[in-house]
């Protein structure tokens, strides 16, 4: 039986390209098959585990003690600030982007509305003290913003992501005098649901 030698005159070359080409699409197939998986994790499949394992907040829950900065660098202690007030407290993704100015405008332009209702409303995300602060100056705002450093909080009230994991969740709490939570909303997109859904919700529990 004739050798036959494997060189670049009876398509060696081609041979081993075309392996190379199969072994990387399957590579590609198997990181989209993980992402699916693993990454897109939906609220409803998370139970109601946080990230770290623990219970997430839910509606009847009592918040925990939460101590962060504000925009202008304080310490700032949600229980002793809030006493006797309601508070909105509502996660947002990023300073500065496009949804996240729509949503901390449209609290500034209705926030009359909230004190009227006996509520505090708090900003937080995981952004730096600096950040916060020119995000505040630059729309006015007249609440709270609290610089969430690491998402530890998002992860303990556990905040849902969106686009596998990428993009941190919007959220919003309300919650009562008690610290209790009587309302979360939950939409990356329906901004303004987000201020009237709260407004609804504090109106009718007066």
């Amino acid at each position: 039986m004739k050798n036959i030698k494997l060189s670049p005159e009876n398509g060696f070359h081609s041979y081993s390209n075309e392996t190379k080409i199969v072994n990387q699409w399957k590579i590609f197939l198997l990181f989209i098959l993980l992402l699916f998986t693993g990454c897109q994790i939906k609220p409803e499949q998370q139970g109601n585990k946080n990230i770290l394992g623990m219970k997430k907040i839910e509606v009847g829950d009592t918040i925990p003690d939460i101590i962060l900065k504000d925009q202008n660098g304080n310490l700032y202690n949600i229980k002793s600030e809030s006493k006797g007030k309601n508070v909105v407290l509502y996660f947002y993704p990023k300073d500065d982007t496009r949804g996240c100015t729509e949503e901390a405008c449209t609290f500034r332009d209705q926030f009359k509305d909230f004190i009227d209702a006996k509520a505090t409303v708090i900003g937080i995300s995981g952004q730096s003290v600096e950040s916060h602060k020119k995000f505040a100056e630059k729309n006015n705002l007249p609440f709270t913003l609290l610089s969430d450093k690491g998402n530890k909080v998002r992860k303990m009230f556990g905040v849902p992501t969106n686009l596998f994991g990428l993009l941190p969740g919007r959220v919003t709490y309300v919650i009562n005098k008690d610290h209790r939570v009587v309302y979360i909303y939950n939409s990356q997109t329906k901004i303004q649901d987000h201020i009237d859904n709260s407004l609804t919700i504090l109106r009718n529990s007066e």
